[in-house]
């Protein structure tokens, strides 16, 4: 049974830390600035691959720091991403964020995370998180790509005239609800 909670986060307003600067922290970094490019993001490793620093580079966002992980990497942190090919790392970084209660993703490793990172489809506003409890990110990311290629390009023109009619619509909370309810009830 799946218990996770969804939510979307505003990555922009927090603190993050990517822990590796090989292929993984690369797929994490990126996954970060497509959803919030000006999120402010420090990624740390003992080395760090050329893309990555290509990534800093149009990014002012993104600070290197090429050394090897250590808890004071934490401090002011409010969410950490694990993708180094080192194990004792990744447990050690975990066991330092449990202490700081900081949440913390370990990438390939569902059980030492707080929360996993979904396949997203985007179109204009609207966002679509899919996770499989970590049991099969390839799964989750063919149904992204299913998803996005039976989604209306034209997807965000509906949004914005929903709400402007949201926008416009008087009465309480529940009469609102029930006009919009109406509205969109071809979407069944």
């Amino acid at each position: 049974m799946n218990t996770l909670f969804p939510i979307f986060v505003k990555i922009e307003n927090l603190q993050t830390l990517v822990v590796g600067g090989g292929y993984v922290g690369m797929e994490k970094l990126t996954a970060l600035l497509s959803n919030a490019p000006a999120a402010p993001i420090t990624l740390v490793a003992p080395e760090i691959r050329e893309e990555i620093r290509q990534m800093a580079a149009e990014h002012p966002n993104v600070t290197l720091v090429e050394e090897r992980y250590h808890e004071g990497h934490l401090t002011g942190r409010d969410l950490v991403i694990v993708g180094t090919n080192d194990k004792a790392v990744n447990h050690q970084v975990r066991e330092d964020c449990k202490a700081r209660k900081i949440l913390v993703n370990v990438a390939d490793t569902p059980d030492l995370c707080d929360f996993y990172l979904s396949s997203v489809v985007k179109k204009g506003d609207l966002k679509v998180a899919i996770s499989t409890n970590g049991k099969s990110p390839t799964f989750a990311k063919r149904f992204r790509e299913v998803l996005e290629e039976i989604l209306p390009e034209n997807l965000q023109d509906t949004l914005d005239n929903l709400q402007a009619i949201r926008n416009k619509l008087k009465g309480d909370f529940v009469a609102k609800m029930d006009k919009l309810n109406e509205i969109t009830k071809v979407l069944r």
